[in-house]
């Protein structure tokens, strides 16, 4: 009879070691996970704002001039520059057009971050002189 009393009906202290290393690896996995993923959010948020500051440097001019369009400058933590050449096509006669680079770049706090647009806008129809137009 005192051999059944002798039992303790609590956790051993290997199966307490057990338990707050597998709990402890647990938690690891999820807070790395739950961090992960609020990286994720702010390096998207980052690369959404800058292609709307692309985008919207693209729709600021509906055509080029003639002798290009180059600008840089700076915005809210991005550094963006414009730089335009004049576009040959392969093949077949095309309206005077430019190729248009956007490049946005950023730091995201470890490393630098950057994307690039491109497209092709027309070439501003020269407007006649004063003495061209008879006036």
């Amino acid at each position: 009879m005192n051999g059944t009393r002798l039992r303790s009906r609590g956790f051993s202290l290997l199966e307490l070691v057990v338990a707050m290393a597998i709990m402890s690896i647990a938690l690891g996995v999820l807070y790395r996970a739950v961090g992960g993923g609020v990286r994720t959010v702010g390096d998207l948020s980052a690369y959404s704002r800058a292609i709307a500051l692309g985008e919207s440097l693209l729709q600021s001019r509906d055509a080029v001039p003639a002798e290009g369009w180059n600008e840089a400058g700076q915005w809210e933590g991005f550094r963006w520059s414009v730089a335009s050449a004049p576009y040959e096509p392969a093949s077949g006669p095309m309206p005077a057009v430019h190729r248009v680079q956007v490049d946005v770049a950023w730091s995201d706090g470890l490393r630098e971050r950057a994307l690039s647009l491109v497209t092709l806008r027309p070439q501003q129809a020269e407007r006649p002189s004063a003495a061209e137009r008879g006036g």
